[in-house]
C-alpha cells in the first residue's frame, strides 16, 4: 500500500536550504519578546508600588523609569567588534 503522502513530501537535503530568512525571523522574535518582557515587568512594577504599595504615582513613576532605563541598558544588544 503506497503512502498518500510520499509524493507530497521531498527528501531533505542537508546544506541545500537558504535560511536567512528563518534566521531574521528568529533574531526579530527575540528582540520582541524581551522588549515587551521589559514593558510588562515595568508595568507591573509601576502599578503594584502605585496600588499595591500605595506609595503614590510620583514614587512608581521614578521607580518604573529606573528599572526601564538599567533594563535598556541591560538588554541593548551589544556590538560585534
Amino acid at each position: 500500500m503506497a503512502d498518500q503522502h510520499a509524493e507530497a513530501t521531498a527528501p531533505h537535503v542537508h546544506g541545500e536550504m537558504n535560511i536567512s530568512e528563518q534566521a531574521w525571523t528568529w533574531a526579530l522574535f527575540l528582540g520582541l519578546t524581551k522588549w515587551v518582557s521589559l514593558a510588562t515587568a515595568v508595568t507591573i512594577l509601576f502599578l503594584t508600588v502605585w496600588f499595591g504599595v500605595g506609595a503614590g504615582f510620583v514614587p512608581a513613576f521614578i521607580v518604573s523609569v529606573v528599572v526601564s532605563v538599567v533594563g535598556f541598558f541591560m538588554l541593548k544588544t551589544k556590538k560585534a567588534h
